[in-house]
């Protein structure tokens, strides 16, 4: 899968915002406040589509997904009763990748991603490596039972131990599992784009 190869601290200078959820590009902000580049260059006029398209590009590079992936996931939200970003931002957060990174089991989802796909995470009891697998209510997350995975997950969980654990989940650290307790709502998805605008971006 193609994935942006561009240097995440200049994304998140570009945009302003630590869209991804890293501790360390929090303190880079703080560092760096300005948009990579030159200061001194004249900034052109954004368009309504230039807006529409730097909300879904947050959103995707957020996230990791491809072009492609992140408009499967979109028409799919659009199937689905209910407002569709509202949808989206479910399924984005419901993912398995998302779900490690946001149990704390990984530091960024690109690590939460890589610890599935080589088979280092159960759901339900059932190794799974797709990374795209969406849970449930009631489903749970665990450590497969090999010495060095499980040392490993326990380092990443003391190192993340300051970063909350959103409201929908739960985690036992020292049993290493991880439950959903129940859907993710909006209310409590963190905001780092207009989803109306990305809504508004695939309806042209």
């Amino acid at each position: 899968m193609a994935r942006n190869s561009t240097a995440r601290g200049k994304i998140v200078r570009r945009f302003g915002l630590n869209i991804y959820g890293n501790q360390k590009y929090d303190r880079l902000l703080k560092k760096k406040p300005n948009p990579p580049g030159n200061p001194k260059r004249r900034r052109v006029r954004q368009t309504e589509y230039g807006r529409q398209l730097v909300e879904k590009q947050k959103l995707k590079w957020a996230y990791g997904l491809s072009e492609r992936q992140f408009s499967n996931l979109f028409y799919k939200s659009k199937t689905m009763k209910g407002v569709t970003g509202d949808n989206m931002l479910a399924l984005l957060e419901r993912r398995i990748d998302n779900v490690v990174f946001r149990l704390g089991m990984a530091t960024s989802r690109s690590q939460a991603r890589q610890l599935v796909s080589h088979g280092h995470i159960m759901l339900n009891g059932r190794k799974i490596t797709i990374p795209s697998a969406v849970v449930g209510p009631q489903d749970t997350i665990a450590v497969r039972d090999r010495k060095p995975t499980k040392d490993l997950i326990r380092k990443l969980l003391a190192d993340n131990s300051s970063r909350p654990v959103p409201p929908w989940l739960t985690i036992s650290r020292d049993e290493m599992i991880g439950k959903v307790e129940v859907n993710p709502t909006r209310d409590i998805i963190p905001t780092i784009a207009e989803e109306q605008l990305i809504v508004e971006f695939y309806s042209r």
